[in-house]
C-alpha cells in the first residue's frame, strides 16, 4: 500500500506563488509516474501536470509557463511550483502515483485559494 501526503497549500494573492509537496511511502516511487490534479467546486478533477519516472513532463495548457513539476527520488517527493497564480487556480490539489499496470494511488488533497 502506498500513502501520499500533500502539503504546501494555502491562501495567496493573485500573482503570488506557492510550492506544493507530495511525499510518498514505500519503495515504488522512483519507478512510478507522478501527477498533480486539481478539482474546483462544481467542476471535474483535471490533470495539471505530470512527470514520468524518467523525468519527462507534461502540463495542462492553462498552467504552461507558470507551473513546474519536479521530483526528488531520494526523498520520495514530487513538487509543484506554482507562480503567477490566478483566481481560477483555486482548487483542491491532489497528487497521484501511477503504475504501468494502471494501478493508481491518490493523496488526500491540499486546498489552494487565490484571492485578494
Amino acid at each position: 500500500q502506498v500513502q501520499l501526503v500533500e502539503s504546501g497549500g494555502g491562501l495567496v494573492q493573485p500573482g503570488g506563488s506557492l510550492r506544493l509537496s507530495c511525499a510518498a511511502s514505500g519503495s515504488i516511487f522512483s519507478s512510478s509516474a507522478m501527477g498533480w490534479y486539481r478539482q474546483a467546486p462544481g467542476k471535474e478533477r483535471e490533470l495539471v501536470a505530470r512527470i514520468t519516472s524518467g523525468g519527462s513532463t507534461d502540463y495542462a495548457d492553462s498552467v504552461k509557463g507558470r507551473f513546474t513539476i519536479s521530483r526528488d527520488n531520494a526523498k520520495n517527493t514530487v513538487f509543484l511550483q506554482m507562480n503567477s497564480l490566478k483566481p481560477e487556480d483555486t482548487a483542491v490539489y491532489y497528487c497521484k502515483l501511477s503504475r504501468m499496470s494502471g494501478l493508481g494511488f491518490w493523496g488526500q488533497g491540499t486546498q489552494v485559494t487565490v484571492s485578494s
